[in-house]
């Protein structure tokens, strides 16, 4: 954590710092809209120690249509029903852009903690993940600074008594302002302790707020040596590296047996039962504000589809949604891989099912190209991060590959060709990808070997019989959703 050491007035010499500085930034914001780098800044600090007015500051010289600022601190209802990190993770910006952060991760943690709405355990995982997200952030070439505005207690106190004296800012001070600077030792020193453990990837940068022209003066002094570095040397791609999670062994696919089948008879008593059962079940984990992912991943034309069919059937229409995965669009290409997944997600008590997801990044990104080598071979550990913050908060996270063999495949190619209504579920895309059959089913086993954690295990479903894929599908699901509901305390 660095410290700007500030002493003297705040004279004529600050002032044409800060004018050099801007007149920096207006040219550097071009240079970085061309090529594309994604600027994120953090600024958290005490109530009433000008976070605000800083980044109004910031962003005198920005055109604003290369930013934009948020303050997720102090999050609306809605947004308590979904992860930790969603409403920071789905507020990054656009290759090109700019995001100002009026307080976030931080503050937002240290709070909860403080009030006792987490525990010490939650807490600890909080800034694991704040870790994560922001070295995933970094390692995707994302440009981020974080600041800290630090004032004093007794000047804490003079600013907010002075908002309290009038009538036309008596708002800005809330009682979380009046509590935070009742229990003000109590949180310099978890502020600080949250700074020294989140330092690692990311230095926090201390500013004296105090002095306004001064820190202003000093974030645009690291604003723009950042940027100048990152124009400079280019856009910053992370090695990977790995964690040890705790995996599941798995086989490989061409280990598989698909004989297994099942007739009509024994399918329809099945699917009626299973699909009564997780009606049932889907009303406990409403109760219970249990939100489930269902992630489908599988070869082209082995079932998907009817097999998400089978589990949406009996589900509320009001509580879950089918989200199709394809190619990225350009705003969703613009941003780290995982954004357009974080936007997804349910909120607690839903069901989300993915029709593709995020592996798409080890699989089609991998061996067509669209990402470096780097990026996919780091993705396995951001993957299980992901998914672990997913179950940390909560979430019942379940991965199915539907499994074919070729020839099945083959065969349901030339059937939906020769069938007219069934036509435009093949594409020229499908084929190609057919002739890469040996390099998909490589990288499978090793999306599989590498991601099947306990928390968010991978099951590999035989669907050469679609029927047969159908029931142990629906078995996994309703199995599984009865062991969270009785797991979950009421």
């Amino acid at each position: 954590m660095k410290e700007k050491k500030n002493s003297g007035n705040e004279g004529s010499g600050v002032k044409e710092e800060i004018r050099q500085y801007r007149d920096r930034l207006l040219v550097q914001q071009q240079q970085i809209r061309e090529k594309g780098l994604p600027v994120v800044i953090l600024v958290e600090g005490w109530a009433a120690a000008g976070k605000g007015s800083l980044i109004n500051e910031l962003i005198y010289e920005i055109d604003p249509r290369l930013y934009n600022v948020v303050s997720p601190a102090i999050l609306p209802n809605r947004e308590e029903r979904y992860p930790f990190l969603y409403p920071y993770a789905s507020a990054i910006p656009e290759n090109g852009k700019f995001m100002f952060y009026d307080s976030g991760w931080m503050e937002a943690a240290v709070r909860k903690y403080l009030r006792r709405d987490i525990t010490k355990a939650q807490y600890k995982d909080r800034i694991r993940s704040a870790n994560e997200f922001e070295r995933q952030l970094r390692d995707g070439g994302y440009i981020i600074i974080k600041l800290f505005l630090d004032i004093s207690c007794e000047e804490q106190q003079s600013r907010i008594a002075e908002l309290r004296s009038n009538r036309e800012t008596e708002w800005r001070v809330t009682d979380e302002d009046i509590w935070q600077h009742r229990e003000y030792d109590l949180f310099r020193k978890t502020y600080e302790e949250f700074m020294e453990k989140t330092d690692k990837y990311v230095p926090w940068h201390r500013l004296d707020g105090e002095k306004k022209k001064t820190a202003l003066r000093d974030a645009l002094e690291l604003l723009v040596k950042s940027l100048d570095k990152a124009l400079e040397e280019g856009r910053y791609c992370g090695k990977p590296f790995k964690e040890e999670f705790p995996l599941l062994k798995m086989p490989k696919l061409k280990d598989v047996d698909l004989s297994p089948s099942m007739d009509e008879e024994e399918y329809r008593s099945e699917l009626k039962t299973l699909q009564s059962r997780l009606g049932e079940l889907h009303n406990i984990i409403y109760r219970k504000k249990i939100p489930v992912i269902l992630c489908y991943e599988g070869w082209d034309a082995a079932g998907k589809g009817g097999n998400i069919r089978r589990i949406a059937r009996p589900l509320d229409p009001r509580g879950f949604d089918v989200m199709p995965i394809a190619s990225p669009e350009p705003h969703e290409l613009a941003r780290q891989y995982l954004w357009r997944f974080w936007t997804r997600l349910p909120r607690t008590g839903h069901i989300c099912i993915f029709d593709r997801t995020w592996y798409g990044r080890v699989m089609v990104e991998r061996l067509e190209g669209f990402c470096s080598e780097d990026d996919w071979k780091r993705a396995y550990n951001e993957i299980n991060e992901f998914e672990r913050q997913l179950t940390d908060w909560g979430a019942v996270v379940i991965k199915f590959w539907i499994q074919i063999d070729p020839d099945t495949q083959l065969e349901r190619f030339n059937d939906r060709q020769n069938t007219p209504e069934k036509q435009w579920k093949l594409t020229e895309e499908d084929w190609r990808n057919r002739e890469k059959w040996p390099l998909y089913e490589e990288a499978v086993d090793e999306m599989i070997e590498k991601t099947s954690t306990e928390n968010a295990p991978w099951y590999i479903i035989e669907s050469n019989d679609k029927k047969y894929a159908r029931i142990k599908a629906l078995k996994i699901v309703t199995e599984t959703l009865e062991k969270a509901c009785s797991e979950q305390i009421k």
